[in-house]
This record gives structure tokens, C-alpha cells and sequence, in this order.
């Protein structure tokens, strides 16, 4: 064999070399999921930190406040979804000790309880933002949240509250304030509603009053409304839990596919 032919030989033989441990490296990049017990004062949060492992660089985070039942696979899923986008998202507790439900008796009582005491929920959720933040993947300078049903409902009060957000995506919400309405020049986040139409939980007059709100403290805003979808409809699991409990609960997945899209272009361009 001359010497050509030797080096021929010895580069493919780098090559398969390298691209191996490229497949390998390509392979080990993947969603992590990390629980983080946290602190609201003496009250103990369980919650999980989600990010792609493929680059180590800081990006915005989200903060993924859950549905009355608690934390389910739905909102992990959710933080998961976004994660993928290349942002760290947070799974927030907003019931300590990762408490769920799963009657909803259980479940009112516990968003009841959270609702009630409006400076106990902006605690508990600034607690979630100050542990996003302080992840070594993410920007703490670019933080937004995004919630779905009793979660959307609390991070739009995150927004009344001046709480320092990019953007806030709230999915099938109600719209009325726990605490304050939203004041002139106190809200710092621009803020997108993505709502059933056919929703019978949300009544006409509360998205009247709510527009009216977001336009009296001069919000930055969108309210969009679902033909036909329900309330829950971005959950999977929702049609089930209706059926289940003869509630106003079920899955569109129309309605879910571009309520998802609105929430991804919102947050690229409030993270620009």
C-alpha cells in the first residue's frame, strides 16, 4: 500500500471517528427535566426546572403556572413544548408541597385558597420567578409566564400586579382580578388571552370588563376568542375529565394547535 492510499486510509477512518462521536454528542443533547424544591417563606414548593441541554447558553424562561387540578403531565408536557423552543421553563407550585386534585371539590378548594389571598399568590409566584432566575440557563433579564385556567388566571394577575414580565400567555383564563385591577403605567408585561368562545365559565360581560380594564391602564394586549372550543381546550386530557364530572371541559385540538402558534410568535417577539 503507498502512502496515499495509507492516508486515504487513515482520514475516512477520522471521519467515521468523528461523526461517532458526533451521533454521540447529537444523542446526549436532549429535554431535562429537574425537580427544585424551593421556599415561599416556610411554606415548601415543589416544582421543575425544564431546559434543552444542547447549549449551556443563558435564555429567556418561562414561568408555567398549572390548571386547578396541580401539577399534571398536561402542564409538564407544556413546559416541556417550550423548553424545546429554547427557552427554560419553570413549572411553578402554587400549592406547596406539589399538592393535586383530582375531584373538583379538591381542586376548587385548593385554587380557592390560593385565589382568596392575593398576596399570598403574587408571593408564591414571585418565589417561582426568583428560582427561575437564578437557573444558570436562563436570562433574568428576559422572564415571561404563561398559565392555563387557573394558572392563566394567576399569571394575569402576576401582570396587574407590576410584576417585572416580558409577556404573559394566559389559556382559557378567567379574567377577573383577585387583587387590583390593573393600573395606568403599573403593568409591565404585554399580555395575550387566548379564550373558548363557546366557553360557558367566561361570560360575555367579564371579557367586556376586561377589555375595558386592559384599555383603561393602557395595556399592551390581545384577547382572542376560539370558535367552538370549551373551557380546557388545550388539555388532552380535558375531554375526559368532563365527561367524568359533567363539567364544561374538553380537548380542541384546532383550537389548541393555533392557540400554541399565537403563544410562540408572542414570546419570540416579546424576548426580542
Amino acid at each position: 500500500m503507498n502512502r496515499f492510499h495509507r492516508l486515504c486510509g487513515r482520514a475516512v477512518r477520522a471521519g467515521f471517528a468523528l461523526a461517532a462521536m458526533g451521533v454521540a454528542f447529537g444523542a446526549s443533547a436532549a429535554i431535562q427535566e429537574e425537580a427544585v424544591t424551593y421556599k415561599d417563606g416556610d411554606t415548601v414548593m415543589k416544582g421543575f426546572i425544564v431546559y434543552d441541554d444542547a447549549s449551556a447558553a443563558k435564555r429567556p424562561g418561562i414561568i408555567v403556572v398549572h390548571e386547578w387540578w396541580g401539577i399534571t403531565k398536561h402542564i409538564r408536557d407544556e413546559a416541556r413544548r417550550l423548553a424545546g423552543q429554547g427557552y427554560t421553563a419553570f413549572v411553578a407550585d402554587m400549592y406547596g408541597d406539589a399538592k393535586t386534585a383530582d375531584n373538583p371539590k379538591d381542586a376548587g378548594a385548593l385554587a380557592g385558597s390560593v385565589r382568596k389571598n392575593p398576596a399570598a399568590m403574587l408571593s408564591r409566584f414571585n418565589a417561582a420567578k426568583a428560582t427561575l432566575s437564578q437557573h444558570a440557563r436562563t436570562d433574568a433579564s428576559k422572564i415571561g409566564a404563561t398559565g392555563y385556567c387557573f394558572g392563566g388566571s394567576v399569571v394575569l394577575d402576576a401582570a396587574r400586579a407590576g410584576v417585572d414580565l416580558k409577556g404573559v400567555a394566559a389559556f382559557h383564563a378567567s379574567l377577573g382580578a383577585a387583587g387590583s385591577s390593573a393600573q395606568a403605567g403599573g403593568v409591565k408585561s404585554k399580555v395575550l388571552v387566548l379564550n373558548g368562545e363557546a366557553d360557558p365559565l367566561i361570560k360575555a360581560e367579564s371579557i367586556d370588563a376586561f377589555k375595558k380594564e386592559m384599555a383603561a391602564a393602557n395595556v399592551d394586549y390581545r384577547y382572542i376568542n376560539y370558535p367552538g372550543a370549551v373551557h380546557a381546550f388545550t388539555n388532552p386530557e380535558a375531554t375526559e375529565k368532563g365527561k367524568q364530572f359533567n363539567l364544561p371541559l374538553a380537548y380542541q385540538p384546532e383550537a389548541d394547535k393555533q392557540s400554541k402558534a399565537e403563544a410562540t410568535k408572542f414570546f419570540s417577539d416579546v424576548f426580542r
